[in-house]
């Protein structure tokens, strides 16, 4: 069944003629009979039955419309604010990033958005994952962009695209001038990781396990940017995504295989709260500028 199916019969529901509905649908009345009878065929009932010269709807015809009705309602009513001029775009848009976001993916898409629709006010915040799906199922937040929370707890995720940790040391740590490191080497390293709690972290211990590597966990901090700056003062290393370094002086990162650490990030949002036309525009900001930028972003968490 498709929406056409669902249009056609409301025309005919409606008026209760095929010659009026096949104009109303802009179709012949050919088309329209033949689509009707598709209908029919899936259903496994009538829909319309003829008495005389005049076409009635039937018990069935009329439950399927108490249930359509509404489903083409608010697709039409989507439709049409996704239509909607920029310039008509107005309201509040409550968003939160992880710090590997809010670093340069959330400033470029922000300056695009604010150029497109001047009109709306964006209120981002920087949290942790888990904080972000509990802003999403408070309704404090409109939207979020993490990664893929362990327990969906009604969000959706839509991933955007993938990402390869590696591994961060000081530029005058030994490991510093290595074009690649397998996860193995990582065995006895000293190094400063996300909390356990963090689904990055708990990634790591795979990788580690499915390696055969034991690292020295020295610290444990639950933010990438003092995990950054410790490595940078230190001979400790650690993993990140190069999203989060934006261009950070005195580090040095370098690709690990066997296996090779991968994140997907992605747009969060709560499947219990009806989306707004301001919400879905910047979702499309944000597909748009993953896809056309991913060079930039690749250049530029937990």
């Amino acid at each position: 069944m498709e929406l056409r199916h669902m249009r056609y019969f409301l025309a005919i529901a409606e008026t209760l003629n095929f010659t009026s509905a096949a104009k109303r649908v802009h179709v012949t009345q050919s088309t329209l009979s033949h689509q009707i009878r598709q209908l029919e065929e899936e259903l496994g009932q009538p829909l319309f039955a003829r008495v005389g010269k005049k076409v009635v709807i039937t018990e069935a015809g009329l439950s399927f419309q108490k249930h359509v009705a509404p489903i083409v309602r608010q697709v039409d009513q989507t439709l049409g604010a996704m239509k909607a001029a920029p310039e008509e775009l107005h309201g509040e848009l409550r968003i939160a990033a992880t710090h590997s976001f809010n670093v340069q993916l959330i400033p470029l898409c922000l300056s695009v958005f604010i150029q497109r629709f001047p009109h709306v006010k964006v209120v981002v915040e920087e949290l942790s994952g888990d904080q972000i799906s509990e802003g999403l199922v408070r309704g404090s937040l409109d939207m979020g962009i993490s990664y893929r929370p362990a327990v969906s707890r009604g969000l959706r995720f839509e991933p955007l695209y993938n990402e390869e940790l590696k591994l961060i040391v000081a530029s005058h740590h030994p490991l510093a001038k290595r074009k690649r490191l397998r996860m193995v080497e990582l065995n006895g390293q000293r190094m400063t990781l996300l909390a356990p709690h963090f689904s990055t972290r708990q990634m790591l211990n795979e990788c580690f396990e499915a390696a055969g590597a034991q690292p020295q966990i020295v610290a444990e901090l639950n933010a990438i940017s003092p995990m950054i700056e410790l490595v940078r003062r230190t001979d400790l290393c650690s993993i990140v995504s190069e999203n989060a370094l934006s261009g950070e002086s005195g580090v040095s990162a370098i690709p690990i295989e066997s296996p090779t650490p991968v994140r997907t990030p992605g747009l969060l949002w709560s499947q219990q709260t009806e989306r707004s036309a301001v919400s879905r525009f910047m979702a499309d900001t944000i597909r748009q500028v993953v896809n056309q930028g991913i060079h930039i972003i690749s250049h530029t968490s937990p």
